[in-house]
């Protein structure tokens, strides 16, 4: 008995190691990113020294800048579209009952697997062929707009998946109207996974890179492009500086969505107590 106690003691600490390996796996390349960032040399290999003289001349890089603004542009329009879009169909493919709803379903999962090269060269086709659209910003929002929608579909789907229906007929047999009873409980309850489904499509508008080599034009180059295109002359520092707020960026988002979904989530639960004041 002592001998299998001490064996099951041992266990919790093996795991605490194998986490440990786990994570530096996962984390020892982005950790090496950052500190390279600040190297003083040129070179991005060699440590010789702190500076900080590589995230100074970002501001002065035009070229860099405007591949950031072009991120920034395409990725909040394009979030704010496919949020709309998404939410919208998640709801329909929920709430309601229709011939065909489980072959739409499988639509939205089959678009998430398909590989980017496929999406981007049907994308492409369609723009020069059938629309007879010049490659441009547009063109980039609107494929990104495209590749979004099915992620924030599943996200929200899943969320309202697990809402209790008999909280709006408590609602309406209080006398709330069906748009009083949406936006005092439904809405509320589905915030979280609108905003988790919302966050998910800017990070991924926010470093694709395959999609928008295809869809973009002249002037519509955007940071991932830049960074990529700049790699085939080696990695710098000032690529790491790059990257680094890139990924400062990413990190402050998931920070601003696990507060939101927290708070979301005690106004959703407060919005249960709120079926029973309606009327």
């Amino acid at each position: 008995m002592s001998a299998k106690r001490a064996k099951s003691a041992l266990r919790p600490r093996y795991l605490r190691v194998h986490a440990f390996l786990v994570f530096l796996f996962l984390f020892a390349p982005i950790i090496i990113l950052v500190v390279f960032s600040f190297n003083k040399s040129k070179s991005g290999t060699h440590w010789t020294g702190f500076s900080t003289h590589w995230y100074g001349d970002l501001v002065h890089n035009a070229a860099a800048l405007q591949a950031f603004r072009n991120t920034l542009k395409v990725a909040i329009i394009a979030t704010v579209l496919a949020t709309i879009i998404g939410t919208l169909a998640a709801f329909a493919l929920t709430r309601f009952k229709f011939r065909g709803r489980s072959i739409y379903s499988t639509l939205i999962f089959i678009s998430l697997v398909m590989p980017e090269i496929v999406m981007g060269i049907s994308l492409t086709a369609f723009f020069r062929r059938f629309a007879h659209v010049d490659l441009s910003i547009r063109t980039v929002i609107a494929a990104h707009v495209t590749f979004c929608i099915a992620f924030v579909v599943v996200v929200v789907k899943a969320r309202l998946s697990a809402f209790d229906n008999r909280l709006v007929e408590a609602a309406n047999d209080l006398g709330a109207t069906p748009f009083q009873a949406f936006l005092r409980i439904v809405l509320p309850l589905a915030a979280p996974g609108i905003f988790a489904g919302a966050m998910l499509a800017f990070t991924i508008s926010l470093d694709d890179v395959v999609i928008t080599s295809f869809t973009s034009g002249p002037g519509s180059t955007t940071l991932p492009l830049y960074i990529f295109g700049q790699l085939k002359f080696g990695v710098s520092p000032s690529i790491n500086a790059l990257s680094t707020i890139v990924l400062g960026s990413a990190i402050f988002l998931l920070v601003i969505a696990g507060i939101f979904s927290v708070r979301a989530s005690r106004r959703g639960t407060g919005s249960i107590d709120a079926a029973s004041t309606l009327g």
